[in-house]
């Protein structure tokens, strides 16, 4: 069973497994990459790591749409409740085996707030695994932190890492955190969307690939990896 991730720049993902369909962040009218819009997407479930406005995104206008239940942590799942949205509240180191996969919350290095100034709870990353058994990291907005070992002993697939710096990782400790977690494949993002977190992709993904056994995917906005 394949599993397709096209990302739409910043940390937004579309993620086509098991015949569903799953927004990861879905900031899209204001992403000044996206190929898309907030009303082109389908959506069976999206998955939110934290309040903030570019990765809450579009998601209220996205689900009161198309239906989507929303997954995130508690805090946030509440304030969704509110917006009359259709929600599924984790937290982090809890799992829970929905239609698309197994999905767990993971400690995220990073803030959260919600669009009225409302605490959205810590902010996670996740830990799907496909029907089809493979393990899909996706770190949301981080720093390093050294229990990234323990998410590596799953055995990742593919990772998305955040080597933007300024608000998250930076390349240096983006190729450490490859270190630590091992992935067959890394996907670099939230990195160029505004000048703040201007970098070099190519630049990283040659030190990672020098320096590690990990294969890095630098892909364009629209562009997608598949997973076998």
């Amino acid at each position: 069973m394949s599993t397709r991730l096209t990302w739409f720049g910043h940390a937004a993902f579309r993620i086509e497994t098991a015949g569903l369909t799953v927004l990861v962040d879905p900031f899209l009218d204001r992403n000044p990459l996206s190929p898309v819009k907030s009303g082109d997407v389908k959506a069976d479930f999206i998955l939110v790591t934290h309040g903030h406005g570019d990765h809450l995104g579009d998601t209220v206008a996205i689900a009161r749409r198309t239906g989507a239940k929303v997954i995130a942590n508690a805090e946030t799942s509440g304030w969704l409740d509110k917006q009359g949205l259709k929600t599924h509240g984790q937290h982090m180191g809890g799992g829970f085996n929905h239609p698309f996969g197994y999905l767990k919350l993971t400690f995220a290095l990073h803030g959260s707030a919600l669009p009225d100034g409302a605490y959205g709870g810590g902010a996670c990353g996740f830990l799907l695994t496909t029907l089809g058994g493979k393990k899909i990291y996706l770190a949301g907005d981080t720093g390093l932190f050294g229990d990234m070992s323990l998410i590596g002993d799953e055995g990742i697939e593919v990772a998305a890492l955040p080597i933007g710096d300024n608000y998250t990782m930076g390349p240096a400790d983006a190729l450490r955190a490859v270190r630590l977690i091992r992935p067959a494949q890394v996907i670099p993002i939230h990195y160029n969307t505004f000048p703040l977190i201007s970098q070099n992709a190519a630049d990283w993904a040659s030190q990672v690939q020098a320096q590690t056994t990990t294969r890095v995917h630098v892909l364009k906005p629209g562009e997608s990896l598949t997973v076998e």
